[in-house]
């Protein structure tokens, strides 16, 4: 009985075949990264999503996220899907080196 209720759990908290499929989608989502002088571009395969449905944000000062959700929508024949998010960052200056400190030193 006691293993039966720990199987119960597991399925209970288990990921939905729904969100695995997901989940695999956006982590196979093609992305570019072009570096240029002065900025970084990302550009990314996003596919059936609206601007609306798409978040870009910046976390710590230095981590790009991007997200979305995509809305499954009944096909209609003859439709066409496209779609390629561009996201264009400036590069920060580099840090100024910094100076050593110099401490004077007496000898009595």
């Amino acid at each position: 009985m006691l293993d039966a209720a720990d199987d119960s759990d597991k399925s209970v908290s288990a990921p939905t075949r729904t969100y695995v499929r997901d989940a695999k989608a956006m982590a196979a989502t093609p992305a570019d990264v072009k570096e240029y002088p002065n900025s970084y571009a990302f550009i990314i395969d996003m596919p059936g999503l609206k601007s609306g449905d798409i978040k870009v944000q910046v976390e710590d000062d230095n981590v790009l996220v991007i997200s979305g959700e995509r809305k499954r929508e009944e096909e209609k024949e003859g439709a066409k899907y496209d779609g390629v998010l561009t996201v264009t960052v400036e590069k920060l200056p580099p840090p100024e080196p910094k100076k050593p400190k110099t401490i004077e030193v007496k000898i009595a």
